[in-house]
């Protein structure tokens, strides 16, 4: 992230998130909206590196990152929120955010769970919401996720992993982890309602996936564009696995600035 980030954080009341504030490097005076990114499962501001601020100057919009509850410098969930985790983000929390932040026009951009979310969000049709682009989301858990999240597991309890996530979650790593990885492997977990959210969504919808993501397969998109109740588009990436945006960079710039421009003025 560049030094135009802004950091502060947020009290909600019974959690604090930590967010970040981007400007576009230029603007042309015009009243655009908001782009609000959401990290995946394991994400924070900083593991998004520069592609906010990138996608901003691009499309010369405001942006803001954020840490998610118990993830990064945010705190701790104040209660277990179990396998309900996306949802209730989805529900309580981002709302309450964006109300904090005085956002009411919004494009989310979401990563993996951060995608998820979003859709989750984008079904109660909330009134701030411009149109949801995801990268590597999830409507249903598959096979090859499960096998994944057991292999990161491995890898937490007897590699580097633990230590890599330390140095961005402090002492939310454990928590962090733990729920996210218990999450996913749960006999019957699914990561939303796609039957009962999908269908809801009719702010337009942009869906992202690399072809060879570890973490599910090119049904993710099938599923999403054909459950949406508005318009949807989706991409599959060749050469590339669970982080478009930082894997083929230039590539999903160009296809994120193209499907928001269109969208981005206000008023």
């Amino acid at each position: 992230m560049t030094p135009t980030g802004n950091d502060q954080y947020i009290d909600l009341g019974d959690r604090t998130l930590r967010v970040r504030r981007l400007a576009p490097q230029r603007s042309d005076g015009l009243d655009r909206t908001t782009l609000v990114f959401l990290h995946e499962g394991l994400g924070c501001i900083e593991m998004w590196r520069d592609f906010p601020q990138k996608l901003c100057d691009v499309l010369q919009c405001n942006g803001v990152v954020y840490d998610r509850t118990a993830y990064g410098q945010s705190s701790p969930w104040p209660a277990d929120p179990g396998l309900a985790y996306m949802e209730i983000e989805a529900d309580v929390v981002l709302p309450r955010l964006l109300a904090a932040l005085a956002i009411d026009d919004c494009v989310l951009v979401g990563h993996s769970d951060g995608g998820t979310i979003a859709l989750d969000y984008a079904a109660n049709d909330p009134e701030p919401l411009r149109a949801v682009v995801t990268l590597a989301a999830h409507a249903i858990n598959e096979p090859v996720c499960i096998a994944a999240i057991h292999r990161a597991r491995e890898q937490y309890a007897t590699g580097d992993l633990r230590a890599r996530l330390a140095k961005y979650h402090g002492n939310n790593v454990d928590r962090a982890f733990r729920l996210w990885s218990d999450a996913w492997v749960a006999p019957g977990f699914e990561p939303m309602d796609a039957n009962g959210r999908l269908p809801r969504i009719e702010v337009p919808v942009q869906a992202i996936q690399g072809e060879d993501d570890d973490y599910g397969t090119e049904l993710q998109l099938g599923l999403i564009a054909g459950k949406v109740g508005g318009y949807c588009e989706t991409r599959l990436i060749p050469d590339c696995g669970h982080s478009p945006h930082l894997q083929q960079p230039a590539w999903v710039l160009g296809e994120i600035a193209r499907f928001v421009a269109p969208l981005a003025l206000v008023g």
